[in-house]
């Protein structure tokens, strides 16, 4: 059921309202009030807005080209290949080929870019492809998209890999995807794939270098590993590191991440005559991002071994997240050193805030029925987490909830009132602690900041509450399941 803010926007989008027209298309784009994302839809609304702008009067034209420019830029958004069938998709189409014709780089032009190119010439959406075929040829080109004004099919498509080449070679958001989509275009001709099976069996090295020259990731990694005897081969040659540097850093350049772990491991080899700890540093945190698992716990490793240089406001935040990364995926060693960094406290029921805690989620569950004023529902959302994470109780009070989660763990900072108190990262492993976090997040994230006031009003608070839940709940809780409860 849509909520009544929902409802608002929508009622003052229908009227015209420009900026409620944006709000609704946007809450369709991130689902905001529990609306279902729906990129179709926070299309139409954008086309809608777009035509409430450019209607107003023509003496506001500095404004409405302000305006519009803004708009653009939530269009960018969109994935494209998402809205064919929409009323607005001709909007869109043109809205992002008049991104893409700008001469700037900036984050709009390069999204509608890839856009674009992931439409017109993905594998995957070959089906598409050819209705958009069918669309162009019954659809005008707008007058004021010179670039692509008389071009077929197959000439944007060529204009599209002009756009993914490059976006694979300038640093953006976009450019793993891009890689990623060049990698599935290489030519899978018969005399490639031929030279490869020949490779794998009867271990031609003549077709393996082949396959590498003629684009081959693979064929570039595998080549690479072997001449820098990295893939556990027998040879007893020495290994040629400049060679294998070579094809690893084209295998690289095409997005493999064990390729750049390779490279990683070459620079550091003292014997390279291009031996350099800076680059093979770059290398390995490349193949992290990549999510190479070793490569990850590498760099956790040495961003906890220089945690008392690091400038990061609470330390071993990074190198938590980056071992937690390769524990995810089952690295023994990460096992290890993640207990060192993250405290452990998956088991609420021996924490000293259990009973409490227990009459706290009765209480939320039920704060209509108590009427429970706002400040009071705040600190039982408090409690709970508290307890899930085995909170001090000047934590208990002083925490900022709302910034309490991260990705893989809690960080509990409270120097801003006690600065002697170190922070703590503290690991979330169960489902209840993030349902906690959550429902804590919602309620913080509508309340007034100043609501809980200071310390000694938030102690004051916390001995009535503490007494209300306990005389309240009390009575009865022993006969309540623990699953209830917690």
């Amino acid at each position: 059921m849509a909520s009544r803010e929902f409802l608002k926007i929508l009622s003052s989008a229908r009227l015209g309202d420009v900026l409620a027209q944006q709000k609704l298309a946007q809450a369709y784009m991130t689902g905001a009030f529990k609306t279902p994302i729906q990129p179709t839809n926070a299309l139409i609304w954008l086309e809608k807005s777009f035509f409430s702008i450019t209607n107003q009067g023509l003496e506001e034209i500095g404004s409405i080209q302000e305006e519009v420019s803004s708009l653009l830029d939530q269009v960018a958004s969109i994935p494209l290949v998402e809205t064919f069938n929409s009323p607005a998709f001709g909007f869109g189409w043109s809205s992002f080929w008049e991104l893409a014709e700008k001469n700037i780089q900036d984050e709009s032009s390069l999204a509608a870019k890839w856009q674009l190119a992931n439409l017109l010439v993905n594998p995957a959406y070959q089906e598409t492809q050819s209705q958009l075929v069918d669309w162009l040829d019954k659809t005008m080109t707008p007058p004021s998209l010179e670039k692509v004004a008389g071009l077929d099919f197959a000439g944007l498509q060529k204009l599209a890999r002009e756009y993914l080449k490059e976006l694979s070679e300038i640093d953006s958001p976009f450019t793993a995807s891009a890689k990623e989509l060049l990698i599935k275009l290489q030519p899978k001709n018969e005399a490639l794939s031929s030279l490869w099976n020949a490779w794998l069996t009867n271990k031609n090295e003549e077709a393996l270098l082949q396959a590498a020259e003629l684009g081959l990731t693979l064929a570039k990694l595998t080549l690479g590993l072997r001449l820098a005897q990295l893939d556990g081969s027998n040879s007893k040659s020495n290994a040629s590191l400049k060679k294998a540097a070579h094809w690893l850093e084209l295998a690289a350049k095409d997005g493999d991440r064990d390729a750049w772990y390779a490279l990683g491991e070459i620079y550091r080899r003292p014997q390279f005559s291009g031996y350099n700890a800076a680059e093979s540093d770059r290398c390995f945190d490349r193949a992290a991002e990549l999510g190479h698992a070793q490569a990850q716990l590498r760099k956790g490793a040495n961003l906890w071994r220089k945690r008392e240089k690091s400038e990061e406001k609470v330390r071993g935040l990074q190198a938590s997240y980056w071992v937690w990364q390769a524990h995810q995926q089952d690295v023994a060693e990460a096992k290890e050193l993640i207990g060192k960094i993250l405290e452990s406290c998956p088991n609420p029921k021996s924490n000293e805030w259990l009973e409490l805690a227990q009459y706290a989620e009765r209480a939320i569950n039920h704060h209509a029925e108590y009427k429970l004023d706002e400040d009071w529902l705040l600190l039982c959302h408090r409690i709970v987490i508290a307890n899930q994470f085995n909170f001090s109780k000047s934590e208990l009070l002083l925490c900022e909830v709302g910034q309490l989660q991260h990705e893989h763990c809690v960080v509990v900072d409270i120097r801003w009132e006690l600065p002697k108190i170190l922070p703590r990262l503290i690991q979330i492993e169960t489902i209840q602690q993030r349902r906690a976090l959550l429902a804590a997040g919602k309620v913080f994230a509508g309340s007034d900041a100043n609501i809980e006031g200071n310390l000694r009003q938030r102690r004051y608070r916390f001995d009535r509450v503490s007494n209300w839940l306990t005389d309240t709940f009390s009575r009865g809780t022993k006969n309540q399941t623990d699953a209830e409860l917690v």
